[in-house]
């Protein structure tokens, strides 16, 4: 009796222990989770490569977008390195206080220093093409720790942000970088960007097209959809920066075509002859060299006017 009395403690005691341990594995993963769950995306542009690809060597998430165009820190923090890299490029490391520490790589320039804080959201860079690069984008990295140089605590960014898909657009300063459904397109295929212009994009008396902004989009992604850049939207609007509002008209540029997006099989050589302009042209104006590997959804400046 005695002893199956002692079984039954031993029983219930086990099976309250199991009971703790799920409850604290389940709040410990709950905790983690948290300490990411309002980080902001770092870029606006589209995706162009995935964590572990290279044969698992990359550790990061590839974003294309215009050259020159703001990279921000996603959380706040400390950044812990800001240097020129012959692999990196221009980079900044930006250690948080959850213990994590992120990379922004390939920048054209930093805006911040060694020892600097940060805020979330705040401007650390711009987008640019240094470093061992194949054009202008932003490599990003997630480290769950202290950065090393084998990556050891490296971690897929899409645990932070949810998975997106090659070609797929993002949008900067939002937990959900996919959240805007409608203008979310894949750029690779171009046709889908002449139907949304078509769709969206209508005449005005004086022969301009006009646009009406809809609810999540950005200049950027309008860019994308009328083959044009944002300075040439700002100017064409009189804006001064490029925030817009949901409901505001925008006229968009007319003339020849600035932005080029490679598709598969194209050379430079090939798409200088379309737009009528040199090889040496495509190369200075995208900063690129000519033994250097062009890559579907890739934008590519073809007219500099």
């Amino acid at each position: 009796m005695v002893v199956d009395y002692i079984r039954r403690i031993l029983i219930v005691s086990l099976l309250a222990l199991c009971v703790s341990l799920l409850f604290w594995s389940g709040s410990a993963a709950h905790a983690e989770q948290s300490r990411i769950s309002t980080w902001v995306f770092p870029a606006d542009g589209y995706i162009t490569d995935h964590y572990g690809t290279r044969g698992g060597d990359h550790k990061g998430v590839d974003i294309g977008g215009e050259h020159g165009s703001p990279v921000y820190s996603v959380d706040e923090g400390v950044v812990s390195k800001s240097y020129y890299s012959s692999s990196y490029g221009h980079v900044v490391f930006v250690k948080h206080p959850n213990g994590y520490e992120t990379v922004y790589g390939h920048l054209h320039e930093r805006a911040v220093s060694e020892g600097q804080a940060v805020v979330k959201g705040e401007k650390i860079g711009k987008m640019g093409n240094t470093g061992r690069s194949t054009g202008t984008h932003l490599h990003f990295e997630v480290h769950n720790g202290e950065w090393t140089e084998h990556k050891d605590h490296a971690i897929d960014p899409y645990l932070v942000f949810g998975e997106g898909e090659t070609g797929q657009m993002v949008f900067a300063k939002e937990h959900d970088p996919y959240q805007v459904r409608e203008v979310a397109l894949k750029v690779t295929k171009p046709e889908n960007l002449q139907s949304l212009s078509a769709a969206k994009g209508k005449e005005s008396s004086d022969g301009n097209v006009l646009h009406r902004v809809a609810k999540g989009e950005t200049l950027w992604g309008i860019s994308q959809v009328y083959g044009v850049s944002t300075s040439q939207l700002m100017k064409q609007n009189g804006l001064g920066d490029s925030a817009i509002i949901s409901g505001q008209q925008l006229v968009i540029p007319s003339g020849e075509k600035s932005v080029h997006l490679v598709k598969s099989g194209e050379t430079l050589f090939g798409i200088a002859r379309l737009y009528n302009v040199s090889v040496d042209d495509l190369l200075v104006w995208n900063e690129v060299k000519k033994d250097d590997p062009i890559i579907p959804a890739q934008e590519l400046i073809v007219n500099k006017d």
